[in-house]
């Protein structure tokens, strides 16, 4: 299976700095995304600490360990990365009185092989396209999500509520980062969607599906998500950060089409 990444962020129309971060790394089908909040400029520090260090310390240890990797050594490196820049967190906000009360948000996923292992923490999110039909793979860590699986509230009235942006999990606020993970079969030509709540609360799901159902290159598809939030208020800061899955044959069929080489000699004799 090979993976396509695209990534963008932006302020939004309110906010006067971007709190939200973005990274990868295509060697290893890393990708992490972190909404970080808490005091001036200080969530901007939390999600840089935490992408900037899963990202070194993961994508180091997915190289270093090499192959054949399992998924139980994958996940327990996560959990050990996580563990380790929400203690970076921590100790920052101690040594500057300025990041006292900064945390983060945070999505992972690591893409290895046809397997998908996803870690999150608080209600940044990340979806499926597959066979045109989106599903959302995380569940929120936050106050409306419990509101509603205990039925005191509908998902229609929760995009209402005032407590839309109360989570009840983050990196930084506590000695202990609770991270959930989860496993994922992934198909040929699935798309993923990493994103902040910049985006899902500015765009209905349905909204999001209809935009990823359009098959347009992805750096045009993340460029038309981030616009769609932005002209519906962008109150917030927004990241999306989309995976392409394609199986290795029909990329390699299609890239022999591209450079004019037949099928039954797998492009030999062509310089």
């Amino acid at each position: 299976m090979n993976y396509t990444f695209v990534a963008q962020t932006h302020r939004g129309r309110v906010r006067a700095n971007n709190e939200d971060a973005v990274d990868f790394d295509l060697l290893t089908g890393l990708a992490v995304l972190a909404d970080g909040m808490g005091g001036y400029k200080a969530g901007e520090v939390a999600s840089a600490l935490a992408t900037g260090h899963i990202k070194t310390e993961l994508s180091g240890w997915l190289q270093a360990c090499g192959e054949p990797r399992n998924l139980r050594d994958i996940r327990q490196a996560a959990h050990s990365c996580v563990a380790n820049a929400n203690a970076l967190i921590l100790a920052s906000a101690r040594a500057n009185p300025e990041h006292v009360g900064m945390g983060t948000t945070l999505v992972l996923a690591i893409f290895w092989g046809s397997h998908l292992v996803l870690g999150h923490v608080g209600d940044s999110r990340c979806y499926r396209m597959r066979g045109g039909v989106l599903q959302q793979l995380t569940k929120d860590h936050s106050v409306l999500q419990e509101q509603i699986d205990a039925g005191l509230l509908t998902p229609e009235q929760a995009m209402l509520s005032a407590d839309r942006n109360l989570v009840t999990r983050a990196l930084g606020v506590e000695g202990a980062a609770k991270l959930e993970l989860n496993d994922f079969s992934v198909q040929d030509g699935d798309l993923y969607l990493l994103c902040s709540d910049g985006l899902t609360d500015m765009v209905q799901d349905m909204g999001i599906e209809a935009t990823l159902r359009r098959q347009t290159p992805l750096d045009k598809t993340a460029g038309d998500l981030v616009q769609m939030a932005n002209q519906n208020g962008g109150r917030d800061n927004i990241a999306v950060l989309l995976v392409r899955a394609a199986e290795a044959k029909r990329q390699r069929h299609f890239i022999d089409k591209l450079l004019g080489r037949s099928q039954w000699d797998g492009g030999r004799n062509h310089g």
